[in-house]
């Protein structure tokens, strides 16, 4: 077991294991710490406790101090200097005509690196960018691309649930998400009404993913066999999933009537397919090859 503290240096960020060592650290606290890129300036979200050994994935690194009033000044300085350096490296991306997107720019707590986050189709040859960048600001320029998730992370935005993207608020990474989670939760499989602002699937899509697949298990699809309380054959017409109880179409030798019942009180034949919704293993991997 290690005793540690839960650091982040950005408000929606990854939280790092640091040791705190015998420093009087408490949640809410900004704090200096040693990382793989020098010194860094991060905000304490997790107070002292004990983890296993296994859950550390790197040699834990040292908690340097907790924040001096020195430290937050140079610390709103560089987010300061974060908004010039975004608009001159907008400026030289225009020179040099390149078919990239600026996304956010982060200076090192010691100024000796700004990096260059943005987003482009395909390959940039960015070589010149760097050069007229670092003849700027006269020190180590570093340029990222990255995804669109991680885009929409870093400038926010408004879901399709009327609220603030998940991203940007809680996530702080991102989850595999597929077409077969859709399917699975019977949502539309149409990719407009499934995407996020960035794009890509939903990151919802994976919140209720293991209760839907329990669910599933135990619940007879549209067009199983069944037999009923009262002993008789039918076939689920619908079913409400959630509720945990199906429609049931049980043939009287007229039109046949519908019944409404739990699926604990039924005894399943066979299982049925929702013919519907029934995608093949060929169009599930050709939708989440262009949205995942």
């Amino acid at each position: 077991m290690a005793e540690v503290i839960g650091v982040r240096f950005k408000p929606n960020g990854k939280t790092y294991y640091f040791d705190p060592r015998r420093l009087e650290v408490k949640a809410g606290d900004n704090v200096i710490v040693e990382t793989s890129r020098g010194m860094e300036y991060g905000n304490v979200v997790q107070g002292r406790k004990h983890v296993d050994d296994r859950e550390i994935v790197k040699t834990l690194k040292e908690v340097i101090r907790v924040a001096t009033p020195d430290d937050d000044k140079t610390y709103k300085r560089n987010k300061e200097k974060e908004k010039e350096a975004y608009n001159v490296c907008l400026g030289k991306i225009k020179e040099n005509g390149l078919d990239m997107k600026l996304v956010e720019v982060e200076y090192t707590f010691d100024g000796s690196k700004i990096l260059f986050y943005f987003t482009a189709d395909g390959r940039v040859d960015f070589r010149k960018l760097v050069k007229d960048l670092a003849l700027v600001f006269k020190t180590r320029i570093e340029l990222r691309q990255i995804g669109v998730r991680d885009e929409a992370k870093a400038l926010g935005s408004i879901g399709i649930c009327g609220r603030s993207l998940c991203c940007s608020q809680f996530l702080d990474e991102f989850v595999p998400v597929s077409i077969k989670m859709a399917k699975e939760q019977s949502l539309s499989l149409n990719p407009a009404k499934i995407s996020g602002a960035c794009g890509r699937l939903m990151c919802c899509l994976k919140y209720e993913q293991e209760m839907y697949e329990e669910l599933n298990k135990k619940t007879p699809k549209s067009g199983a066999k069944v037999i009923t309380p009262g002993g008789d054959e039918g076939i689920v017409e619908s079913v409400s999933l959630l509720q945990g109880r199906v429609k049931v179409k049980i043939d009287d030798g007229n039109e046949g009537k519908l019944e409404e019942y739990d699926v604990s009180e039924l005894k399943v034949l066979t299982r049925g397919k929702d013919k519907s919704r029934e995608l093949s293993d060929k169009e599930i991997e050709e939708l989440d090859k262009n949205l995942v």
